[in-house]
């Protein structure tokens, strides 16, 4: 059996101005490392042999349809723009459409150096493509828009970062690749067309309903709202949100220093690079606000009166952070059991969240015991936790079954750090079992675990603290 998937690509009837044609560069001995068999079959994919999937995801055979492209795109980065950026390791097999209608992107990140790639090898190596595929179907079983992970594949070969490491590629899965940086490129080269034809183009594959570049700019903005209100309900720290990390479809997208927080602080930040916090817990309401202005800077020259374009646009971005603060509330509310969020709820949250704060309680423990009714415990001064208490049960005394939203909005499993640390340990020794333990515990994270997973749910001890987590470019 040949491994064949249906491509029908659109991306690449752009104008060439869009990407760089190119196939990956083949490596010396792909060994399959994981394969998402229920996400292949909703792509329509036929898997074929092991080897197959091994050779045409490390990218030593191109398959029948595919057009093979790196695309280019720009970017603030930290906040410094750079007008050229792209897939400097990733390329871009092509697009299926899936057995559901929709169209996806499948990309392999780790293909080789592109025209984009400026000082990099263009690969990567297996602590990252791990670390992405665990975490990004951890995301997708917690039901938060994101890419997917179809496959890992072991490469044969050394990559060099700090010292020699293993190397690796991942196969993701997309709505598309679509960036903020991407409509940043051609309005920097004010590449007027370019830009018309990439509106269009998006506009019709994730704005179908939208007629003009202020409505997709508030749909865009209608889509990262609640995405990051998603994130912030489960504790997760993006690391680098980028403009060119911030994707038009809505997904949580390039799984780079991301992680989950074990002790609740709101100005958490777990990324190497990122030493003065702007990509903390508690900023990325205020940068996604910042990444969406940008978005609507490159979107004004599409517009017949550029004053008025300014005026409209300002209004969009500016009521962007009250569109947050209500998806935020909502999330938050079911979290303690509120159905519909009333006048107080929003005092009674924050009040619970200070408490953890000051006790460095674990976030997502805390709000799976409060769920269970036995999370005094978190607290050094409990009666303070019981005065909270008491506030809570008032009301809750007018929510029907609080326990059962509580529940299903709380995980109870998470992608820890350290057990992620573990699992990238055991691989590199040639031991994938911890992985595929973490995967398959993590496939139900608002089940109770099994008692044989029931450590998984245990904050880290002292010396295994995770407090920096690296990009693995």
């Amino acid at each position: 059996m040949t491994l064949t998937i249906p491509f029908d690509n659109s991306y690449a009837r752009l104008p060439d101005s869009f990407f760089s044609r190119q196939p990956p560069a083949p490596v010396a001995a792909p060994e399959l490392l994981a394969f998402n068999d229920a996400l292949a079959a909703e792509l329509g994919v036929d898997p074929g042999t092991a080897q197959d999937r091994a050779d045409v995801f490390a990218g030593n055979r191109t398959p029948t349809g595919a057009d093979p492209l790196a695309q280019a795109y720009a970017g603030h980065q930290f906040g410094g723009f750079n007008p050229q950026l792209g897939d400097g390791r990733a390329i871009l097999l092509g697009e299926v459409v899936d057995r559901h209608g929709r169209r996806r992107d499948i990309q392999i990140k780790g293909a080789g150096r592109t025209p984009y790639s400026r000082m990099g090898d263009g690969r990567a190596w297996m602590g990252p493509v791990l670390r992405e595929y665990l975490l990004s179907e951890a995301m997708h079983a917690m039901g938060i828009p994101t890419t997917r992970a179809l496959a890992a594949v072991a490469t044969g070969e050394p990559v060099y970062r700090d010292a020699a490491l293993p190397g690796a590629a991942l196969t993701r899965v997309a709505a598309s690749h679509i960036r903020v940086g991407t409509f940043q490129y051609f309005a920097a080269r004010q590449d007027i067309e370019s830009l018309k034809a990439l509106f269009e183009h998006t506009r019709a594959r994730h704005f179908p309903q939208a007629q003009s570049p202020l409505e997709v700019l508030e749909q865009a903005i209608e889509r990262q709202a609640d995405l990051v209100a998603s994130w912030l309900s489960v504790g997760f720290i993006h690391g680098v949100m980028n403009t060119d990390n911030t994707a038009l479809s809505g997904e949580t997208i390039d799984y780079g220093p991301a992680a989950f927080m074990d002790s609740y602080h709101p100005v958490t930040v777990y990324s190497s690079i990122d030493r003065q916090g702007r990509y903390s817990y508690d900023n990325q309401p205020r940068i996604i606000v910042w990444n969406m202005a940008q978005l609507a800077g490159a979107l004004v020259p599409l517009m017949p009166d550029t004053d008025d374009a300014i005026a409209r646009f300002t209004d969009v971005v500016n009521a962007m952070p009250a569109r947050i603060e209500t998806a935020w509330r909502r999330r938050f509310a079911a979290k303690i059991g509120i159905d519909v969020p009333q006048d107080g709820d929003e005092a009674l949250i924050n009040d619970l969240l200070g408490l953890m704060a000051e006790a460095s309680a674990d976030f997502t423990n805390t709000f799976r015991d409060l769920a269970h009714g036995n999370a005094r415990h978190h607290f050094p001064e409990p009666e303070r936790y019981d005065a909270w208490h008491t506030r809570w049960q008032t009301r809750l005394a007018s929510e029907t079954d609080p326990a059962a939203r509580m529940l299903a909005a709380n995980p109870a499993l998470i992608p820890r750090n350290h057990r992620v640390e573990e699992m990238i340990q055991a691989a590199v020794a040639g031991d994938m079992t911890p992985f595929h333990r973490l995967l398959s515990a993590l496939s139900t994270p608002y089940d109770d675990p099994a008692p044989e997973n029931r450590a998984l749910t245990q904050p880290p001890q002292p010396h295994e603290v995770v407090r920096q987590t690296f990009c693995g470019t």
